[in-house]
């Protein structure tokens, strides 16, 4: 990598959009395992809502280093994805405080893959 590339905000901003992505789909993948393993939906439901919550905040700092040295319609875009993201995770923070005042949650969430006696 040279240097060039250390200092090219918009590589970084692409490096963490990845990055986001795989923590995202990593969470996701655990939450399936959870589910074959027997965890419950409720417990597959909240590992996705915070790995989507996670991945959102950072997905949202990528897009910003990539749209240094803006133009108006990179403005206008950064504004309507950080919208549409801010809203997602709303949704997603939503969605977790719901399932937490289920009835069928117990207080208990073991994490990633511990059973229960």
């Amino acid at each position: 990598m040279s240097s060039n590339q250390l200092l090219d905000f918009s590589w970084w901003g692409l490096a963490l959009q990845l990055a986001s992505a795989v923590a995202i789909a990593g969470f996701v993948a655990v939450a399936l395992i959870s589910l074959s393993l027997g965890g419950g939906v409720l417990r597959a439901r909240l590992l996705v809502a915070e790995g989507v919550i996670g991945g959102l905040s950072v997905l949202t700092a990528a897009t910003l280093l990539r749209t240094i040295g803006l133009r108006w319609h990179q403005i206008l875009m950064f504004t309507l994805l950080l919208f549409l993201r801010i809203l997602l995770k709303k949704l997603f923070v939503w969605e977790k405080q719901r399932l937490f005042q289920d009835p069928a949650y117990d207080g208990h969430f073991d994490f990633p893959f511990e059973r229960r006696s």
